[in-house]
């Protein structure tokens, strides 16, 4: 067994899950029995049920399990639906437009409800509505819903929120119109975003696989791509990705040329989907604050070791970009900066 098998099992069993075919997919029953417990607990079980649904592997435990996760992700998936309706009444009550990113925007778009779940309902707003925003988020109808305000973005910094709000459209969600963002807008932040993470959630990668299905004649490739040469190396390396490992298709000849991901980029993502849960990646697998190894220094090195930097979140973090070339260099720089972001801290005054 490879030290990737179980990353490769997963890039097998979700590759273009997305489709509204369940398709062929040629592995055993053990290896179903393998790759659930991954699928469930990264949040791909639907698109794992929806894989296998027309195959004998439906009729198995792990089949089951899978049908029973998407069931339960339906019914959540409607009552997300109602949150975002009532979050968006009461800031347009307020004279706050926002505009909805990740989650609903793009789990609108899979073929059936369940099979994209998410949770936080991120919305992008003008910074000088922020502190109105928050205030009305804690309100007593709004406790039930998990809001994240955004004034900018990191993933679309090269982007005026003005901009974002001219491209922006209006789409339904139940009885209630939401604000998301243009086509362009929103495949370069599901890009970037993903690779801001690690790229260690599979289900982020099958998020661009569908919009890369789905791009029309008139998506505008130099508008997603951007201006700054870093970024549009992160959304073409991200593209790669996508066709590398879940079977994606890129309908534009041009951008395919340059749509490569490296090979180390692809080992990468494979190992961390080995383990795709987020208390085994930054920032949530460290042990304890560094800062405690100073009264207790026990296990010290091995938490020092886990802090090394994944190598695709160093890229990100470093404004670097994915080339052929080791990563040494950003992840040292990464160390560096988080260094001294510790130093800043301790000088400040109480």
């Amino acid at each position: 067994m490879t030290s990737s098998y179980l990353g490769r099992l997963v890039s097998k069993t979700l590759a273009r899950s997305w489709i509204a075919s369940g398709g062929d997919l040629l592995i055993t029953e053990q290896q179903l029995g393998e790759v659930t417990p991954l699928l469930y607990e990264s949040g791909a079980a639907g698109l794992g049920w929806w894989r296998i649904r027309e195959s004998e592997l439906r009729q198995t435990p792990s089949g089951e399990l899978l049908h029973q996760a998407f069931r339960f992700l339906a019914l959540q998936a409607r009552i997300h639906e109602t949150k975002i309706e009532k979050v968006f009444r009461l800031l347009r009550a307020a004279g706050i437009e926002p505009i909805l990113i990740k989650g609903w925007s793009i789990a609108r778009l899979y073929p059936q409800p369940g099979l994209r779940p998410y949770g936080d309902i991120d919305l992008i707003i003008k910074p000088e509505q922020h502190l109105p925003a928050v205030d009305i988020a804690a309100s007593e109808e709004l406790r039930d819903c998990q809001i994240d305000f955004h004034p900018g973005a990191f993933e679309l910094a090269d982007r005026s929120i003005g901009d974002l709000l001219s491209r922006s459209h209006l789409v339904q969600c139940s009885d209630e119109e939401v604000r998301i963002l243009g086509n362009e807008d929103h495949f370069a932040l599901l890009a970037i975003h993903l690779l801001k993470h690690g790229a260690w959630r599979p289900l982020w990668l099958c998020d661009l696989g569908l919009l890369l299905d789905r791009v029309s004649s008139d998506f505008d490739w130099e508008l997603c791509l951007g201006k700054d040469n870093r970024r549009r190396n992160w959304i073409l390396s991200a593209i790669g990705l996508a066709r590398a490992l879940l079977g994606a298709s890129i309908n534009d000849e041009e951008i395919g040329a340059q749509a490569n991901a490296p090979t180390w980029l692809v080992d990468s993502v494979l190992k961390n989907w080995e383990t795709p849960f987020a208390g085994a990646h930054a920032p949530h697998h460290h042990r304890a604050p560094i800062k405690s190894y100073l009264r207790r220094p026990r296990g010290v090195i091995g938490d020092l070791a886990r802090r090394w930097p994944d190598p695709i979140l160093a890229t990100i973090s470093a404004n670097g970009t994915f080339g052929p070339r080791r990563r040494l260099r950003y992840q040292i720089q990464n160390c560096v900066q988080r260094a001294a972001r510790l130093g800043l801290r301790d000088t400040q005054p109480a």
